[in-house]
């Protein structure tokens, strides 16, 4: 098993490849990245390849009213 960022998959195997092993479009791989998202890529021994995101909870960002 080994694990890498997004952006060193693509740079391995180029967008178009990571669209299909995700099955998304090349633009959306393209916007992942541009924008700087935390995805993490899994791949397995049998060839399996997964994509996870680590974002924060709760992902909406809140105003903190100071009384």
């Amino acid at each position: 098993m080994e694990k890498l960022s997004l952006s060193a998959f693509v740079s391995r195997n180029g967008q178009e490849k990571a669209a299909e092993a995700f099955n998304c479009g090349q633009s959306a791989i393209s916007k992942a990245i541009s924008s700087g998202r935390n995805i993490t890529v899994t791949i397995f021994e049998n060839g399996k390849v997964i994509a996870e995101e680590l974002k924060p909870f709760p992902s909406s960002k809140r105003e903190v009213q100071v009384i």
